[in-house]
This record gives structure tokens, C-alpha cells and sequence, in this order.
């Protein structure tokens, strides 16, 4: 009887980070993970498109290290929305549908995307993910570093993570 009450409780508990930082603390090398260890907490879709997409499956596959990634990611991302534009049908659909909030029917799932998926392959490191944020070469860079950090910290650190970075306003030098 003890043990169901004690998977009940875990039933009703807030979603908590699945890997604990190490005994050193909040500032280990080791990132706990929160949400969902499968699909990084994202839309559904998304996911399915990126996981389908040849690009994940032939190219990026060929990657396997962080600064692999790191160089994809300065030569072949050109913005960070979720489609690639003009990829998505949205003719006729109205409200939270009509072409907003990455809903309705999908499209050409975006270079950025593959790459935030790719990253979190690899399991980050607290260093790696400092890495990404305070990244000199590219915006891309430090984008898909805050990307990877929203959707795989858990909430309530989110603010230490983007405290001190808000006030960034280099633009794309390449365009």
C-alpha cells in the first residue's frame, strides 16, 4: 500500500529537473534537464519535422561534436523562427492558426530548429551551454544558446541564466 501512495505522490508533484546538478552545487558542469528527457519540451510538430527532416537525419547526423555544431550553426543559420519562410500553408486559417505561434499545418521545419534539436543530442555541459550564450562570432550563436537554455532549464533558474544578457543589441553583420 505504501509504495501506491508514494507513486501517487510523485503523479501530483510539479515537473522537476531530471538530472540533479552535482555536488558542487547550482554551477557544476552538469545541466539538470527539465521536462520532457525525449523531446526537449517542444511543440509537437516541430519535433516531428525536425526529426523527419533529411537535413537532421543526413547531415546533421554526420555531426558529432559541439564545436561541429557550433560551425554549422555560424555558416547555415539565417534567422530562428520554428519554419522556414514561405514553407508553411496558412491560406484560410484564422486566429491562433493563421500563420502564428508555429500551430496549424506545418511546414519546411527551420535550419535553427534541426540545430537546437542537435545540441540537445549531445547533451550539454553548463560550460558548452556558456559557450553558446557569450559566443563573439555570430547572434545565431547566442540565440540557439537561449533557445537550447529555455527549453531544457528548469523555470524558476531561467532568470540567472538571462540576467546580464537582456541589453544585447548587435545585429547580423553577414546580411
Amino acid at each position: 500500500m505504501m509504495a501506491n501512495n508514494t507513486a501517487l505522490v510523485a503523479v501530483n508533484q510539479p515537473q522537476q529537473a531530471l538530472n540533479k546538478p552535482t555536488a558542487s552545487g547550482k554551477h557544476g558542469n552538469v545541466l539538470p534537464l527539465w521536462g520532457n528527457e525525449k523531446t526537449m519540451n517542444l511543440n509537437p510538430m516541430i519535433l516531428t519535422n525536425v526529426l523527419s527532416s533529411p537535413y537532421f537525419k543526413v547531415q546533421l547526423y554526420e555531426l558529432k561534436t559541439y564545436h561541429e555544431v557550433v560551425d554549422e550553426i555560424y555558416f547555415k543559420v539565417t534567422h530562428i523562427e520554428p519554419w522556414e519562410k514561405g514553407s508553411r500553408k496558412t491560406a484560410g486559417q484564422t486566429g491562433m492558426c493563421g500563420g502564428v505561434r508555429g500551430v496549424g499545418t506545418g511546414g519546411i521545419v527551420s535550419t535553427a530548429f534541426c540545430l537546437l534539436y542537435k545540441l540537445f543530442t549531445l547533451k550539454l555541459t553548463r560550460k558548452q551551454v556558456m559557450g553558446l550564450i557569450t559566443h563573439t562570432d555570430s547572434p545565431y550563436i547566442r540565440a540557439l544558446g537561449f533557445m537550447y537554455i529555455r527549453y531544457t532549464q528548469p523555470p524558476a533558474d531561467l532568470v540567472d541564466w538571462f540576467d546580464g544578457f537582456l541589453d544585447d543589441e548587435e545585429v547580423d553583420s553577414r546580411q
